[in-house]
């Protein structure tokens, strides 16, 4: 992971994307150099047998005393081409095993690097365009180096041997059979720029695409319970539209390319061979020469039309490595930045004064929040959606940097520990738990970085109120859970989750609404044991349930970003305001509800 976190700064300090390139191909350089080398070496095969020929020609075939050369000559043939075969296919086979390593490294730099980038940017960033920057633009930036890159080398290859060769001949035809192209490279370059751009959005274009497949399917339940297949079709058809127009101007330029360059390919291949020609009828050259030349001179002008094609198509390799590297040059998460204290275990005295947040300038979301949560005491915390209360709790664990006021914790500005050192000792069961495709104890184990025993794994389970559900599946704690934890119900996936917050053992407890999604009786068996796990933790519970605040030794009503209310549950109870209200309205249901079921009984 050292390796590749500094491979990582040291691809943020380069400048140009060709520059980046020629880092990301660091320690694979000399095998991708041996690669051109080998495919030089295939062209000097090529370049030779055109030689042979005009030996064969000029000097086998008009001297009889020479026939018997016909065998040598043959396996002269036969020589180059296996030398032109062999070198092709060791320099295809190095350049495959560069492009590979190089595109690994990549994947496991931009991966780690994924990981290490804020709570933050991960927040405000789709989900599909990620993917998209992991996938397709990988893949693109694979192709630069495997096919694009060698591509050029063996061009200029074929170009250098094969325009000497021609001057060997005669230095006014090779003359004549290159002037055509510095145009046909400029013609190339300015395409390159063309395409660039055209990529560059339709492959941002191609990240909304897949944003909104990512969105739909993993929303199916919620679509098909709303009955929105349509709208969401519309609007995936509306973007697919938007990908299609960007790839048809695409395939456009691309359309320009192909008849100009042929043109100018054409024009100077027809003017080399008329110069040729003449100059062998008048006797300048050989016949030989002559048939040489013929040879030579498609090895100069379809490699170099080639070159343009290439060189266009590099635009996408680079176009992607750019988008690549703005994922890159996002600043990583010092997370080892503070104070860790080895021999300190938190004691969970946290202490708001005055501390204010906002996402973006000028527009607060909380604002002068104070109050005092001792070593061990539960702060709850109720309020109306927005009002603030998820993100205060984020602030722990520094998701996100308070702005203003100051948040202490054991006497300390929070801002002086380190981010790992604080999740460390920080659990949280979120509103909307979260399940990897894995067995059910490697969920449960998940955030502890040490071997833990079956017997820990279970009694975690026991005090979540999950054991006995677990222990009904198939394969008990071996069962594979599906995608996001879909085969479980939510109240199961809600206490898988708890349980893995209590093998944790942290010091401080944020339960974000962490029992919305079960039933009454399993609630009050998660708060029995959560009353058990919470003494000596310091505890900040979200929740909407007043019984689930009720025992809180401090309850905070936050609206608006603002403190409006606080105190234990008598005092609010007693007060006029939110708490009163919501107090009230559950009450009242609560009664419906058993009045209904005393007559259901009856």
């Amino acid at each position: 992971m050292a390796q590749t976190q500094g491979f990582d700064i040291s691809l943020t300090r380069v400048k140009s994307r060709l520059g980046g390139v020629w880092l990301l191909a660091a320690g694979f350089r000399a095998l991708y150099l041996t690669a051109v080398v080998c495919i030089g070496l295939s062209a000097v095969g090529k370049t030779a047998s055109f030689y042979l020929i005009r030996y064969f020609i000029d000097d086998v075939l008009v001297d009889p005393s020479r026939i018997g050369l016909i065998v040598l000559v043959a396996c002269g043939f036969v020589g180059l081409a296996l030398v032109q075969g062999g070198f092709s296919f060791l320099g295809g086979m190095l350049s495959a095993k560069t492009a590979e390593g190089v595109v690994r490294r990549l994947r496991d730099t931009l991966y780690d690097h994924l990981q290490h980038l804020s709570y933050g940017y991960h927040d405000r960033t789709p989900t599909g365009e990620l993917i998209q920057r992991t996938t397709s633009d990988v893949e693109a930036v694979r192709r630069f180096f495997a096919e694009q890159a060698l591509s050029v080398g063996r061009t200029l290859f074929l170009f250098v041997v094969n325009f000497a060769a021609l001057t060997s001949i005669d230095v006014a035809l090779a003359l004549y059979s290159v002037a055509v192209i510095p145009v046909l490279v400029g013609v190339s370059f300015v395409f390159f720029n063309r395409v660039y751009r055209s990529y560059s959005r339709y492959q941002d274009q191609e990240a909304r695409l897949s944003t909104v497949l990512q969105e739909n399917l993993t929303g199916m339940r919620v679509v098909k319970a709303f009955g929105r297949s349509t709208f969401e079709t519309e609007k995936f058809e509306k973007e697919n539209i938007g990908k299609y127009r960007l790839g048809k101007r695409l395939t456009l330029v691309f359309s320009l390319f192909w008849p100009v360059a042929d043109i100018l390919c054409g024009f100077q291949w027809l003017v080399g061979l008329a110069v040729g020609a003449l100059m062998a009828i008048r006797g300048e050259i050989t016949l030989g020469s002559y048939l040489a030349f013929n040879g030579m001179i498609v090895y100069i002008i379809w490699p170099m039309r080639n070159l343009g094609r290439v060189v266009v198509q590099m635009s996408r390799g680079v176009a992607s490595f750019g988008r690549v590297m703005e994922i890159i040059r996002e600043r990583r998460e010092p997370l080892h930045e503070g104070i860790s204290p080895q021999d300190h275990r938190i004691d969970g005295d946290v202490v708001f004064d005055r501390v204010g947040f906002e996402y973006e300038p000028e527009v607060p979301v909380l604002k002068d929040i104070s109050f005092r949560c001792p070593p061990g005491q539960t702060v709850a915390l109720l309020g109306p959606p927005g009002s603030g209360k998820t993100t205060l709790v984020n602030l722990l664990p520094r998701f996100y940097e308070y702005g203003g006021g100051r948040l202490l914790l054991d006497g300390r500005d929070l801002k002086s520990y380190s981010r790992r050192y604080l999740r460390r000792h920080i659990g949280i069961v979120e509103q909307e738990p979260f399940l990897f495709s894995r067995t059910v104890r490697e969920n449960i184990t998940f955030g502890v970085d040490r071997d833990v025993s079956t017997e820990e794994v279970r009694r975690a389970a026991r005090l979540a109120a999950v054991d006995d559900v677990i222990e009904s599946f198939p394969k008990g704690y071996d069962t594979v859970v599906g995608e996001r934890g879909v085969t479980l119900s939510g109240g199961q996936k809600q206490r898988i989750a708890i349980a893995r917050t209590l093998l944790k053992d942290p010091s401080i407890l944020i339960l974000d609404d962490s029992t919305s999604a079960v039933d009454t009786e399993t609630e009050i068996r998660i708060r029995r044991a959560l009353e058990e796990l919470m003494k000596g933790r310091t505890t900040f519970v979200i929740a909407h349930r007043i019984e689930s605040l009720m025992k809180a030794d401090l309850i905070l009503v936050v609206e608006g970003g603002r403190i409006v209310q606080r105190g234990v549950h008598e005092e609010l109870a007693a007060q006029q305001g939110f708490y009163r209200k919501v107090y009230t309205m559950q009450s009242q249901i609560e009664d419906q509800m058993q009045r209904e079921s005393g007559d259901a009984v009856l």
